[in-house]
């Protein structure tokens, strides 16, 4: 297994996870009310859960739909990150988001080189 085919199952399946959980879990509900964003939480689920369906889905069919995807959680993770440092998160409690972004914007670069 590559670089590149790692990446993208473990940030597919981690978005699968964290998508479904910004949907359904209560604990999610209370950080997104603390974030202030409260309203955003099922937007921001679904666009999880799409990001993760875009770069498995695209790793069986399309890399652009694949590089699509990587582009789009690293920067929905860059907005989380600031939202984190907005609130005044410890780094420790922030470096989740920064970690993801970095990742996806990684695997976002690998995959130009596929095209």
């Amino acid at each position: 297994m590559n670089l590149s085919t790692f990446l993208t199952f473990f940030s597919g399946f981690s978005f699968l996870f964290f998508g479904a959980a910004s949907l359904f879990t209560s604990q999610m509900k209370s950080e997104f009310k603390r974030y202030g964003l409260e309203s955003s939480r099922t937007l921001v689920g679904g666009i999880q859960l799409l990001g993760a369906l875009g770069l498995l889905l695209g790793y069986l069919y399309s890399p652009l739909l694949q590089i699509v995807a990587a582009s789009g959680l690293s920067i929905l993770m860059v907005l989380g990150f600031l939202v984190r440092l907005r609130i005044r998160d410890s780094f420790i409690q922030s470096a989740p988001s920064l970690i993801y972004a970095v990742l996806n914007a990684i695997l976002f670069i690998m995959l130009l080189d596929v095209l």
